[in-house]
């Protein structure tokens, strides 16, 4: 079983910044895929970023350029840099994992994906 807790969700400013946390806890050593995710109130959710456990990344296009996602495999976290922010990125922020090592895709879909955080919200004004 794995655990995943997010941190670093907030409220700024169209054009500010903030940086997203996820620490995982439990078996971590069988996650390749770690991604972050975002519904928006009365959206569908959508992936933002993911990256493997090599580090390749993978983005929406609609972040493309102001988001980074990183990860720390010797401590079990996951990150995402956001820079920039708009509006519409306001959103509830998810990290999810995923066992395996190859999709179809190349990268897992949303329903492949093996373990949730609870979310941090992260709210941008203009």
């Amino acid at each position: 079983q794995v655990h995943l807790v997010e941190s670093g969700g907030g409220s700024v400013q169209s054009g500010g910044s903030l940086r997203l946390s996820c620490t995982a806890s439990g078996y971590t050593e069988g996650l390749y895929f770690m991604g972050w995710f975002r519904q928006a109130h009365g959206k569908e959710r959508e992936e933002v970023a993911a990256i493997d456990k090599d580090g390749k990344t993978t983005y929406a296009e609609s972040v493309k350029g102001r988001f980074a996602i990183s990860r720390d495999n010797t401590k079990n976290t996951l990150s995402l840099q956001m820079n920039n922010l708009k509006p519409e990125d306001t959103a509830m922020y998810h990290c999810a994992a995923a066992l395996g090592e190859y999709y179809s895709g190349g990268y897992p879909a949303e329903s492949e994906y093996n373990y949730w955080g609870q979310g941090t919200q992260v709210t941008v004004s203009s």
